[in-house]
Order: C-alpha cells, then sequence, then structure tokens
C-alpha cells in the first residue's frame, strides 16, 4: 500500500535513508550523506504532503517525494517540456536496502507515473547520481531520457544526472 507520510512516520522515514545511506556508500556510492537528506527537509516533505510511503504488513518498505516544484539547480537543463509546463518532480526514493532489488523501487516509480497522468502533469522529472548506474539503467529502461547534469555539492563534487519522461 502507498500512502502519504504523516508526522508520526518521520523517525521511521529518517531511519529508512540512514540506511540507504550507509548501504549506497558501501557499494562505492557516495549519493546521500549526513548532510542529505536531512531530517528537516523530510520534515518539509511531510508537511507539504508530497513525502508518499510503500508500506507492506505496516512495514515501511521505501518512499519517494512528488513535486510539482522545480529546484533552481534545475533551472539550466534543457528539458523536453517547457519550462512552464505543469511537471512533477521526483526525489529522495529510497527503498529498505534489505529488500533492494524486490521491486520496491518500480513499484513506488509506477505510482509516481500514474499520479502523474491522473494529475495531468505533462512529464515526470527528477535526478539519480552519476555514480549510480543501476539508478541510470533503472530509469532509462522505464523510458526516461538523460538531458544535462547538475551538482549538490554537499552532497558530492560529481555530477547528478537530469531525466524526463514525457507523458
Amino acid at each position: 500500500m502507498i500512502r502519504k507520510a504523516e508526522q508520526k512516520d518521520l523517525a521511521s522515514v529518517k531511519n529508512l535513508t540512514e540506511a540507504c545511506a550507509v548501504s549506497m556508500q558501501e557499494k562505492g556510492i557516495f549519493q546521500w550523506n549526513e548532510h542529505y537528506p536531512s531530517l528537516e527537509k523530510l520534515q518539509e516533505d511531510i508537511e507539504k504532503e508530497e513525502l508518499f510511503l510503500l508500506e507492506e504488513n505496516d512495514e515501511l518498505q521505501g518512499i519517494i517525494v512528488l513535486t510539482p516544484h522545480m529546484d533552481k539547480e534545475y533551472i539550466p537543463i534543457e528539458w523536453l517540456t517547457p519550462k512552464d509546463s505543469n511537471n512533477l518532480y521526483v526525489h529522495r526514493l529510497a527503498t529498505n536496502p534489505q529488500l533492494w532489488g524486490n521491486g520496491n523501487g518500480r513499484k513506488l516509480m509506477d505510482f509516481a507515473e500514474a499520479f502523474a497522468k491522473e494529475n495531468a502533469y505533462d512529464s515526470v522529472r527528477l535526478d539519480t547520481f552519476s555514480q549510480n548506474q543501476r539508478n541510470q539503467r533503472f530509469y532509462e529502461a522505464r523510458g526516461y531520457k538523460r538531458l544535462g547534469n547538475i551538482y549538490f555539492p554537499k552532497q558530492s563534487e560529481q555530477p547528478f544526472y537530469c531525466y524526463e519522461l514525457v507523458l
């Protein structure tokens, strides 16, 4: 089941993102760290009602943030749809590292794309870390087009690749 996160979910969401950060770093992927995603950012996601949880048997399996707001880092990208179009942005997709490979990321992205279609968005936009080749293959297999690079210096010196799926 996928539902909107509530305030009571904050601690378990933070624990999940911390576990993901550790597991990615163990694989040499330095995408998340002690600065990101912060407790404050996750709290803001919940307050804006943009954070969704994937649960199974009342256990948190994954999270995804869906927002219509474009981060300033995305401004220089030459998107497939006009900059002022109605776009949905995906952030902070995370699944329980003990269950990686069992389809939870696919379930969350299926939800995101269905949500975008139901709400008449023109496209889905996201970024993924340049060193995370598994994620790149995952998004490209779903039809996302790689468009350009952006940087988040608090996370890494390496670029993040921007992707868009026109609906």
